[in-house]
């Protein structure tokens, strides 16, 4: 007599009571009311309780060893690569809260039916790292960074590197926990296909933004507009292939930038109210072209 597979080992590409593919990616999964609560306590304790051992853990290392002053809150590599490990171990934590609380195979947040597919994600880097180059120089002409902060010191150096490494990863996992598993654990709340996605988008990308406690309403904007945009984009190519890619050049060419504007010293993460303005609509630009792009091209390959 066979035994019926586990929610964490269950081939995605077969369809289960609780996955319906036939609907939006966002709008997918089935679920028990409660779900989305419990999975909604587990981000935020987590994203405050890792970051408060990993980042507390690598400040005693930098002040009590190196001397740094404890008041300076810049990232340096250490801090950076404990911030972006906070954010890493998120993505498997809520996967296997997912897989054991909803009953869904994990792999249904990545893609609605089928495989991840990794060479539609290399395709979508590319044409990702092309529009930050843009944006980034049309940055440049709006609001320039201060020649007099570019430095490369051994600090930037070893902070290229922990972006080249770490950022893909940290970028990869907000995508799985906000536009893979709270999207579509919020629209769960709503029967019908469409009004469900808008529910799954707006509660997935207000947590988004709330979660990166700015002050500023410009970052505030910026990070809805992040959090709403790469979750039209999984819904557009039903999965996470293209709003991994667009969010992982967006971080990679921020914070490269941030380590070579920071006169040779630690990236500076100012979110207080009037770190932001205006310029920061060509960064919402950016993410309007990447939705309509994603569209284009997810549309030809349906025809």
């Amino acid at each position: 007599m066979s035994t019926a597979p586990s929610s964490l080992t269950h081939d995605s590409a077969t369809p289960t009571p609780s996955v319906r593919p036939s609907r939006p990616f966002g709008a997918h999964l089935s679920m028990r009311w409660w779900v989305p609560v419990v999975l909604t306590l587990v981000v935020v304790a987590a994203t405050y309780l890792l970051q408060l051992l990993l980042l507390g853990a690598a400040a005693l290392v930098e002040v009590g060893m190196f001397g740094k002053d404890p008041a300076d809150t810049s990232l340096t590599p250490l801090t950076y690569v404990a911030k972006d490990l906070s954010i890493i171990l998120l993505a498997p934590l809520t996967l296997v809260v997912l897989a054991r609380a909803a009953r869904v195979p994990w792999r249904s947040a990545l893609r609605a039916t089928g495989q991840f597919r990794w060479r539609r994600l290399g395709a979508y880097l590319g044409l990702f790292a092309v529009l930050m180059v843009a944006v980034n120089l049309a940055l440049q002409l709006v609001h320039p960074s201060p020649l007099s902060l570019f430095a490369v010191s051994g600090t930037t150096v070893a902070l290229l590197v922990m972006v080249l490494l770490t950022t893909p990863l940290q970028a990869g996992a907000e995508e799985v926990v906000f536009r893979g598993v709270l999207t579509a654990s919020y629209a769960s709340w709503v029967r019908a296909a469409r009004p469900a996605a808008v529910v799954g988008i707006i509660g997935s990308s207000t947590l988004f933004a709330v979660l990166h406690t700015s002050a500023d309403p410009w970052m505030i904007v910026n990070y809805l507009g992040l959090g709403a945009s790469t979750a039209v984009m999984a819904l557009l190519g039903r999965g996470l292939e293209a709003p991994i890619a667009f969010h992982v050049m967006n971080n990679v060419f921020s914070m490269g930038i941030g380590a070579l504007f920071a006169d040779g010293g630690g990236i500076g993460q100012d979110r207080g109210a009037g770190s932001a303005g205006p310029y920061m609509l060509l960064f919402l630009l950016a993410e309007v072209v990447a939705v309509l792009l994603v569209w284009w091209i997810e549309r030809r390959r349906s025809t």
